[in-house]
């Protein structure tokens, strides 16, 4: 079952002109009506939000219905339609984001739309949360298991309060949240045209270090060793002991890159969730997100979605720092090491979403 799926909008018809503008912009890359295929989803068309709606039902802190009054307002449009007349200062910043995807999607459409059908298996890293009216990319490395916490105490009808009293191996536990590939057809249209759809990036080379490190440098990573580890020994490593290529627990980071760059391991599988593009991950070419939240402004951007959500005065996003998390000094450091034709390689790889997402090229690298 395939979904041709180039293009979901969900802006409200009553937006103002600014507001508008990223859409209207977007809009253009598929000029001419276009019918729906017989999958009954739609190609490069715009949705406004369904006006017939009178309630929508959202849950409190202790996990009571409440049934809101007549004219209670989405996510969607407190972003796109905000009761303030002057934009926020974050809504024309999100605006910003929004315009660098739509810029890059367009200046890059032979390579960051090669395909113009999604499956419903694209979609397994959308989590729906059918309270709040809210669709969530996740992208491992960026802040996801924070978000999966966050997303089980606004989906867990009362189970969950505090995020940070869900342990995370619970929050990877796919049941416990519900992902868009798991509705039919019709449903997965509905969402996407009426949803709030969002995700969070990071600074791309400092995302794969960050998953070098903790999928290959911990030694309780066994199945990523056995599955990855002694692949990568077994292709990049000359003269490996027997040990290495049994356990596959000593990767080096240039061997990891070599792997990366190698054409051989993308025409076998894809890449590992943890080292794939966020572009492959959410099909941000595909899929229109209304909000691009940033590693690096992630409690502001976490929390400004939260309000949209309506929950920003009884849930925020957990601040806790790691002591262990990859910084972009750090990032250097490892790619000390990296030749100059695998730096350039590399950055071909990943390069949409430097660019999509508007990360300069790191100083550290001296691309041929």
């Amino acid at each position: 079952m395939s979904i041709d799926l180039t293009t979901f909008w969900s802006i409200p018809e009553s937006q103002s002109s600014f507001q508008r503008s990223g859409c209207n912009r977007m809009r253009s890359m598929d000029a001419g009506p276009v019918p729906s295929n017989k999958s009954g989803f739609l190609t490069g068309t715009t949705f406004p939000l369904d006006q017939n709606r009178l309630q929508v039902i959202r849950r409190n802190p202790f996990g009571m219905d409440i049934c809101c009054r007549k004219g209670s307002r989405s996510p969607l449009q407190e972003l796109y339609n905000p009761i303030q007349l002057e934009l926020s200062n974050t809504a024309i910043l999100h605006q910003i984001r929004r315009d660098q995807v739509t810029d890059t999607c367009r200046a890059n459409s032979m390579s960051s739309r090669k395909r113009r059908v999604l499956t419903p298996n694209d979609l397994k890293h959308l989590v729906v949360d059918e309270n709040h009216e809210m669709i969530y990319c996740y992208v491992p490395k960026v802040a996801c298991t924070n978000w999966k916490r966050v997303m089980m105490v606004l989906t867990g009808r009362g189970k969950y309060s505090d995020p940070m009293e869900i342990p995370a191996n619970e929050a990877h536990i796919s049941s416990n949240l519900k992902t868009l590939n798991q509705y039919s057809i019709p449903e997965i249209n509905h969402r996407l045209k009426s949803y709030m759809k969002f995700l969070f990036v990071r600074e791309p080379f400092e995302r794969l270090v960050s998953a070098y490190r903790n999928k290959f440098t911990q030694k309780y990573n066994t199945s990523f060793h056995k599955r990855y580890g002694t692949k990568i020994v077994r292709r990049q490593r000359k003269n490996a002991t027997q040990e290495a290529l049994r356990k596959g627990d000593d990767v080096k980071f240039e061997e990891f890159v070599a792997y990366l760059i190698d054409p051989n391991t993308q025409r076998e599988e894809p890449f590992n969730e943890h080292w794939q593009t966020v572009y492959s991950l959410c099909h941000p070419c595909h899929i229109h997100y209304d909000l691009i939240g940033k590693y690096e402004t992630l409690e502001d951007d976490s929390n400004y979605i939260l309000q949209l959500a309506g929950v920003g005065s009884y849930l925020k996003f957990p601040t806790y720092a790691k002591s262990t998390r990859t910084t972009d000094e750090m990032t250097t450091e490892f790619f000390q090491n990296i030749s100059l034709e695998h730096q350039t390689q590399l950055y071909e790889v990943y390069k949409l979403d430097f660019l999509m997402f508007n990360y300069s090229v790191p100083s550290y690298l001296k691309l041929e």
